[in-house]
């Protein structure tokens, strides 16, 4: 039994170059979803977000339930948008439900 101990830990001594070796595409993998999902999405935020900021009396959007409408006035402090939509009918809403700015 005492000659066998040598061996078993010569085989466990070599695991350590296995270990990189085995999460090595756990990392590929995390790497492929960051440049196909993550970095786009928060590319995408960041245009969005951009957008809205810019927003101002005389654009016409698009809200996100897709109604067309033109800002007509805008509260700053509540983050809320006035659009016209028809003739003598204005609704408020959230400046995060505009879709697109047309």
């Amino acid at each position: 039994m005492i000659a066998s101990l040598p061996v078993i830990l010569q085989v466990g001594g070599g695991q350590g170059g296995n270990t990189m070796v085995a999460l090595l595409p756990f990392i590929l993998i995390f790497v492929i979803i960051y440049f196909l999902m993550i970095r786009p999405q928060s590319k995408k935020q960041k245009e969005t977000q951009k957008m809205i900021s810019s927003l101002q009396k005389g654009d016409k959007v698009i809200t996100i339930g897709g109604l067309y409408g033109t800002i007509v006035g805008i509260r700053e402090n509540d983050g809320v948008l006035i659009i016209k939509i028809a003739d003598n009918t204005k609704v408020e809403i959230s400046k995060t439900a505009v879709a697109k700015k047309l």
